[in-house]
């Protein structure tokens, strides 16, 4: 839009709008190209075309700035469905195949049409409990804030669940607290908001405010394999709620606001939606609950199920391949060169026990 004045001079304009001393462009110089004046020599106009370059740059980076990066970490039992759940959320048609170690990937998703797209990070833990070491990888002071543990529990195999659910949470809150403790030796103001940003979702009024001990970041808890554990069919909207609550931690959407409590159908249970009064006590006779009754109610259901479900050992480290082994992973080239490399070896180390053989034989004569 340009407007004819003759009396508005270049200090009366508004930041962002010029006057060429006959008309004034109201359009911001940093939205177009500036006009160059009457007066302006060539060197003139080349600094401002530099200028406007430069302009145009800051902006740029200032729209990438608003791009977000989030990090989801998928744990839990060995062969319980993590893989399946990232390639669903990234809508990738791919065959699952066994994580070994430590795997990543990552999505990509535009919030709106020309906007920068958000990119999730996403970590998966193989081996069940036998890799507890691997954890403190992805979990960095970097993307703390930004990070979230998603727990996939087999619910196939509940004779499994509750030491794997224990040793996996336990191990990633002591490397979290950690990290935190680190973050707080140089910014104690960002580990004190991570530390309250997880108290959010939890009501004020909540009757067990004071016995929860909520998990320093964002956590998911996932029953996997429902359809096997309830002998039904495969639910297509039970793969919808779980996709939901999986893009909610990756790209920040809108999660599924349904929320079931009844223990007869899947649950699905927001946090702070639930409560120990609304959860009753456990299935057990009272000289049960008599003998139990210093525990507390966490403790107090982990006998229980322990007396319902014996625990098994999973002996996950006697079950890890070894990945240089696994036909799956075969490369000729790389193989061939392994090989010969360990024959080299073995034959240093032959040629190494003569040598001490041979000297100790010397001393012993001498």
């Amino acid at each position: 839009m340009h407007c004819d004045v003759s009396y508005v001079t270049e200090r009366d304009l508004p930041p962002g709008c010029y006057n060429d001393g006959k008309r004034v462009s109201l359009i911001p110089v940093s939205k177009r190209e500036r006009m160059p004046r009457p007066s302006d020599s060539l060197w003139d106009i080349a600094i401002a075309e530099v200028q406007e370059k430069e302009n145009a740059t800051n902006e740029d980076d200032s729209e990438g700035a608003m791009q977000s990066d989030r990090s989801v970490f998928l744990i839990g039992n060995k062969n319980g469905g993590k893989t399946t759940i990232i390639l669903r959320c990234l809508d990738r048609d791919e065959v699952s195949k066994p994580t070994l170690a430590l795997e990543y990937t990552f999505g990509r998703r535009a919030k709106g049409h020309n906007t920068p797209k958000d990119i999730a990070h996403f970590w998966e833990l193989g081996g069940g409990t036998s890799l507890l070491d691997l954890i403190s990888i992805p979990i960095t002071s970097e993307n703390l804030r930004s990070f979230s543990v998603v727990l996939v529990l087999d619910l196939s195999k509940p004779e499994e669940l509750w030491p794997a659910m224990e040793s996996l949470l336990n191990s990633t809150r002591n490397h979290v607290n950690k990290v935190l403790a680190d973050i707080g030796k140089t910014n104690s103001k960002l580990a004190n908001q991570i530390k309250q940003d997880v108290w959010k979702s939890l009501p004020t009024d909540h009757p067990d405010r004071e016995l929860i001990d909520p998990f320093p970041i964002p956590l998911l808890l996932i029953g996997s394999k429902y359809d096997i554990f309830q002998f039904t069919s495969k639910s297509e909207s039970l793969k919808a709620v779980t996709r939901s609550f999986i893009n909610h931690l990756a790209f920040g959407l809108d999660k599924s606001k349904s929320v079931s409590l009844d223990h007869n159908k899947p649950l699905h249970i927001p946090a702070g939606s639930d409560s120990l009064s609304q959860i009753g006590s456990p299935p057990a006779t009272s000289s049960d609950l008599r003998q139990f009754s210093g525990s507390t109610p966490m403790e107090l259901w982990k006998n229980v199920y322990k007396r319902f479900f014996p625990q098994q050992s999973t002996n996950d480290r006697k079950d890890v391949k070894d990945p240089a082994k696994d036909p799956q992973y075969a490369e000729k080239d790389v193989d061939s060169m392994r090989t010969q490399k360990d024959q080299e070896l073995e034959q240093y180390k032959r040629n190494a026990d003569k040598s001490w053989k041979t000297m100790a034989l010397d001393s012993r004569a001498r």
